[in-house]
């Protein structure tokens, strides 16, 4: 997309909250997050309605005739998150109203998704992320943000992996290889309201 030229260019953003699924936070592992994640994911939400920010509410969704599934799914003949399941539906505690909302069928948002068109029609040339796993659906949306010239940041206290050294992992190469920024959620919200308490002066 071209939009910025810094990697911290977070004047006009959008909040992405990646896969808060019933299906994924049975994982043990992410389980132990949920009630964190929810909470700071609703703060986030909120904060980015009062300062104007998009919010994109991305939800991974399969067919059960096998056409959206993955090739890992295709070898183990199993599938998952199937549309119409409770599983594919969202945490019960979300606040989500005025979300808008992208189903994907592979760990990138941007996969064949209408998510670029979205940010151009919102003229959004940087995102906050927050979500799980951090390892699969974070990173990858990352890393196709980073090539799309997007700059990113990402909530780390609003996110979770079923391993939490390969979500760790996750986070240094983004940081480190793409230079996207690791905030916690309290830094996210303060910055939006600098941001609108500049736009009143």
């Amino acid at each position: 997309m071209g939009a910025t030229d810094s990697t911290s260019d977070f004047r006009h953003p959008a909040l992405l909250l990646i896969d808060l699924q019933r299906g994924f936070f049975a994982d043990p592992g992410v389980a132990a997050w949920r009630q964190q994640i929810t909470a700071n994911c609703n703060r986030l939400a909120a904060a980015a309605a009062r300062a104007g920010v998009p919010v994109i509410s991305v939800r991974t969704v399969h067919k059960e005739d096998r056409s959206t599934w993955t090739l890992k799914m295709l070898e183990d003949g199993q599938g998952y998150l199937f549309e119409g399941t409770a599983k594919a539906g969202y945490l019960e505690e979300l606040e989500l109203a005025g979300a808008i909302e992208v189903v994907k069928r592979r760990d990138s948002a941007f996969w064949n998704t209408e998510l670029t068109t979205l940010l151009l029609q919102r003229r959004a040339s940087s995102l906050v992320l927050a979500g799980v796993a951090t390892d699969t659906c974070i990173r990858a949306t990352a890393s196709d943000a980073f090539a799309a010239n997007l700059p990113v940041a990402v909530a780390t206290d609003a996110c979770a992996s079923p391993d939490p050294q390969a979500g760790q992992n996750a986070l240094e190469y983004m940081s480190t290889q793409h230079r996207q920024k690791l905030m916690d959620t309290e830094e996210i919200i303060s910055l939006w309201t600098r941001q609108e308490e500049r736009k009143c002066h």
